[in-house]
């Protein structure tokens, strides 16, 4: 790290999430592996008390210290777990979510994202939410990717990435019904979702001249026709436009071929269609180290690849190394931001 990449450093925001599930004790497992691991500093967006809680029942030694500011967070790092104190209105019981949590669990989220579009946190790191305790609580949103769009401003349409050492993949179309992500395509939303993905690979991955592989929609790439026209009539007519613009685009390609240790070496993301298309392979190839990046904010957003392990919580047996590789990926994200924009 340089002296001025030293200078500009901010730490980051591990957001509070379900509080019935694992988010807490992963909170605490990856601050106590931040020297081993030469992680990043962050702070936990999160009821103090309830954190604590979590390390006595587990046995855990995590000193947690009450911080009135984000710049607090980095000298007290190294000693303790950082807290910007959000209060739950009653204890959570690990495994049993409950919506009068609901609002702190926003509450968390929208302290994380002003903190960052303010510039004092180098970027969000949200723990999984329990989508259906929010929903009958009120909230309005698909997920946090939404809502943290809507939150950010600007209209900007974010886009999902699975990122992990081994590979990194986005879906055109996420969270539909098979039929309905088929009748969503267009060559628009193709260009779209591709031309949001270039420019945040070189924003935010330093990848100077970004390659992409885009799956077609049919097995084979639909066979010259034989296997469906959607690759020829919508898929093949946006990769020429990317052509147009200067974007890297390759495909459409048959995506049972894709994902092999030879492929992966001639891209740097593949976009796929629709949702299992590729994130089957991404979370084949390293299910442990899968992070979900949100691309097209004017923000750092990273999650861990996984949901809030309700059936887990309280036990301590959580694997931490997702959240730790949302962690490092957001810490390298915001230097590489930094490198492109030096007052970011």
């Amino acid at each position: 790290m340089s002296a001025s990449d030293d200078a500009a450093r901010r730490p980051l925001a591990v957001t509070m999430g379900e509080p019935a599930g694992i988010g807490g004790e992963l909170t605490l497992a990856a601050w106590m592996r931040r020297a081993d691991l030469a992680l990043p500093a962050f702070l936990a967006i999160d009821d103090p008390d309830r954190l604590a809680g979590i390390a006595r029942k587990l046995g855990w030694t995590v000193p947690i210290r009450e911080i009135a500011s984000a710049g607090d967070a980095l000298t007290a790092f190294d000693d303790a777990l950082p807290v910007l104190p959000v209060r739950l209105p009653s204890p959570a019981t690990p495994g049993r979510p409950d919506p009068a949590h609901a609002g702190a669990v926003v509450e968390a989220l929208d302290r994380a994202v002003d903190l960052a579009m303010a510039g004092a946190i180098d970027g969000v790191v949200t723990n999984p939410i329990q989508k259906k305790t929010l929903y009958d609580a009120g909230f309005p949103y698909p997920g946090h990717t939404e809502y943290l769009a809507a939150r950010c401003g600007g209209g900007m349409r974010p886009v999902m990435m699975i990122a992990s050492p081994a590979i990194r993949v986005v879906p055109v179309t996420i969270h539909e019904a098979l039929i309905r992500a088929v009748a969503l395509l267009t060559p628009d939303l193709i260009v779209e979702t591709a031309t949001i993905t270039a420019e945040a690979l070189r924003r935010d991955f330093g990848i100077a001249r970004p390659r992409l592989a885009l799956a077609g929609v049919n097995p084979h790439a639909g066979e010259d026709g034989t296997l469906g026209r959607e690759d020829i009539e919508i898929v093949a007519p946006a990769i020429e436009r990317l052509k147009a613009a200067g974007i890297d685009a390759r495909g459409p390609l048959p995506a049972d071929t894709l994902f092999h240790e030879e492929a992966r070496a001639g891209y740097d993301t593949v976009l796929g269609m629709y949702h299992d298309q590729v994130l089957i392979p991404a979370k084949t190839l390293d299910f442990h180290g899968g992070v979900n990046v949100t691309l097209g904010l004017p923000i750092v957003r990273t999650s861990p690849d996984h949901g809030t392990a309700l059936d887990l919580a309280g036990r301590g047996t959580a694997r931490v190394d997702s959240l730790i590789a949302a962690i490092r990926l957001a810490g390298t994200m915001a230097a590489a931001r930094r490198r492109v924009s030096p007052s970011a």
